[in-house]
C-alpha cells in the first residue's frame, strides 16, 4: 500500500511546492500586480469591515441594519481567517509567522468575532483590524521614511533614561500634591481618598481639567493653581529632550557622509554629491 501512494505522493509535493510559492508572492510581495491588488483589497476590506463594527455600534442603525452588519461581520471574520489560513499555508515556518508582530494583529483580527459566540459584545473589539492597514506601508512603498524613522528610533532609545527619570518626578509631584490636597480639602469638598486626590492632581498638571472635582477652600485653589503652573512648565521637557536627542543623531549621520575629494563633512543623508567641491560621497 505504502510502494503504491508513494508516486502519487511524490506528484503532489511539486504542485504543493508550486501552490505554496504562488501563494506566497501574491500575498507577500506587493512589487507584483498580483500582490499589489491583494494587498490593496485587504486594506479596502479591513476599512470596511472596521466602519461596519462601529456603525453597528450606533443603536439607530443597529435597529434598522443590525442583520445585514452581522451577516457582514461574519463574512469577513470568514475572509480573514482564510487569509491568515493562507498566510501559515505559504511560509516556510508557520509559528515564526505566528508569534510575529503580523501574525499576532492577523489573529487578533478574527478571534473577537467567534468569542462573540461566547461574550456577548466583544466583536467590537474586531476593531484591531484597523492596525492591519499599516500594511499599507507596503503598497505605497514609503521606504523613503523608514530613515527617519530610524533616527526616532535612536532618540527614544537614547533619551529613554531621561524620559524614565522625568516620569517619576511627576509621579512624586502628583503624590505629594495629591496628598496635600487631600488634607487640605477632605471628603466634604470630594477629595475621599488620597488615590482620588492623586488622580486629581494628574489631570490638573497636565492641564485636563476635567472637572468632576474641583478644590472649593482658599488654600486648595492656591495649590491647585500652584500644579497649574508647574504643569505648563514641565509639559515642554519629554518634547525638549527628544528633540535634543534627534538633532544629534542627525548630525552624526551628517558626520558620517565623507566626501573623499575634499574630506568634508555635514552633507544632507541623502545628498549623492559633495555642496563644496561636487564629488560623489560616500559614508564613514
Amino acid at each position: 500500500m505504502g510502494t503504491a501512494t508513494s508516486p502519487d505522493k511524490r506528484r503532489r509535493e511539486p504542485l504543493l511546492k508550486l501552490l505554496r510559492e504562488k501563494i506566497y508572492i501574491i500575498i507577500f510581495h506587493a512589487n507584483t500586480p498580483a500582490g499589489k491588488w491583494f494587498d490593496i483589497l485587504l486594506i479596502v476590506s479591513i476599512v470596511v469591515s472596521v466602519i461596519a463594527v462601529m456603525i453597528d455600534s450606533v443603536r439607530s442603525f443597529n435597529e434598522h441594519h443590525g442583520t445585514a452588519l452581522y451577516c457582514a461581520e461574519w463574512v469577513f471574520t470568514m475572509l480573514f481567517t482564510a487569509e491568515y489560513g493562507l498566510r501559515l499555508f505559504c511560509v516556510k515556518r508557520p509559528m515564526r509567522y505566528a508569534t510575529s508582530f503580523f501574525g499576532i494583529i492577523d489573529l487578533l483580527a478574527v478571534i473577537p468575532t467567534y468569542l462573540s459566540l461566547i461574550i456577548t459584545g466583544s466583536q467590537y473589539l474586531i476593531v484591531i483590524r484597523l492596525l492591519r492597514v499599516l500594511r499599507i506601508f507596503r503598497v505605497l512603498k514609503l521606504v523613503q521614511y523608514v530613515h527617519e524613522a530610524n533616527v526616532l528610533m535612536r532618540a527614544l532609545r537614547a533619551s529613554f533614561r531621561k524620559i524614565v527619570v522625568f516620569v517619576f518626578t511627576v509621579l512624586t509631584i502628583v503624590v505629594v500634591f495629591g496628598s496635600f490636597m487631600y488634607l487640605i480639602e477632605g471628603e466634604g469638598n470630594g477629595f475621599t481618598s488620597i488615590p482620588r486626590s492623586v488622580y486629581w492632581a494628574i489631570v490638573t498638571l497636565t492641564t485636563v481639567g476635567y472637572g468632576d472635582i474641583s478644590p472649593q477652600t482658599n488654600l486648595g485653589q492656591a495649590v491647585a493653581a500652584v500644579i497649574m503652573i508647574i504643569g505648563y512648565s514641565i509639559i515642554v521637557v519629554p518634547t525638549g529632550i527628544v528633540t535634543v536627542e534627534i538633532s544629534r543623531s542627525t548630525q552624526r549621520e551628517h558626520e558620517r557622509i565623507v566626501c573623499p575629494m575634499c574630506r568634508k563633512k555635514g552633507h544632507d543623508t541623502d545628498a549623492v554629491y559633495c555642496k563644496y567641491c561636487g564629488g560623489t560621497l560616500t559614508t564613514k
